[in-house]
């Protein structure tokens, strides 16, 4: 057993690591673009705010909020409470949107992915070698993207992937996973382990594995429950 899985990450170093996965950063801790690792920059929200399972919250502006608007939202941040319902928006959720003029917000819970989870059905790793036969049949669109998104991780149903999780942010502390199952093939289960699977190889590579997703999305949120997931707070962005 190594140092990284006795000390276990506290919820608000997750939400750090979190948002440090979303989107890029310059030297002031301003938000600059989305993290994608593909080429492609598009700008990342004005306001991100982290509110955690402990209490905590992080807050985070793109550079180009004023300083003094900025220490507005700073203070709001610090007085909101422990998150236990991903559903309830944050306490200062009007003076939010009013003092960024936005009508616009994005929200949803964030999981841990525990050292614990294994795939409970056979997943392989999609490689440039390898992805030709199996990204056919709905999930060509993966073909440019392999080099960048790995890992990959897939479950194979008559030599094709039906379910494909992989890394879709990164940084050199954790990647957040990207999950899709093709439509005929939910509610099986399938999704599970290819998170798993992707899981198991993130933490080989010495990083942590995170997922996350949007309040309205149910199916998602299903496969967190299902996989036992472990919660540590909820995401909340103004654009």
């Amino acid at each position: 057993m190594n140092d990284r899985e006795i000390i276990k990450p506290t919820a608000h170093e997750l939400m750090e690591m979190h948002v440090e996965a979303m989107f890029t950063h310059d030297r002031n801790m301003r938000l600059r673009t989305i993290n994608e690792p593909w080429p492609g920059e598009p700008p990342a929200p004005r306001f991100f705010l982290g509110r955690t399972v402990e209490g905590s919250a992080l807050c985070r502006f793109r550079y180009d909020v004023p300083d003094t608007l900025a220490r507005q939202l700073e203070e709001l941040c610090a007085d909101e409470p422990i998150v236990k319902d991903f559903q309830t928006k944050p306490k200062h959720f009007e003076a939010y949107m009013n003092l960024l003029q936005s009508e616009r917000f994005t929200m949803g819970p964030c999981y841990l992915i525990p050292d614990t989870t294994v795939p409970t059905m056979e997943v392989v790793i999609v490689t440039r070698e390898n992805m030709t036969e199996l990204l056919r049949g709905g999930f060509e669109w993966l073909i440019s993207e392999i080099d960048y998104a790995q890992p990959c991780i897939a479950l194979v149903r008559e030599g094709r992937a039906v379910s494909v999780c992989c890394s879709v942010r990164i940084t050199s502390r954790a990647h957040e996973a990207g999950l899709e199952t093709l439509n005929e093939f939910r509610g099986r289960g399938y999704a599970a382990s290819v998170v798993a699977g992707w899981a198991m190889a993130v933490r080989n590579m010495e990083c942590i594995p995170l997922y996350s997703t949007l309040c309205d999305n149910l199916s998602s949120q299903n496969v967190a429950r299902k996989s036992g997931l472990s919660f540590y707070g909820v995401n909340f962005t103004i654009a």
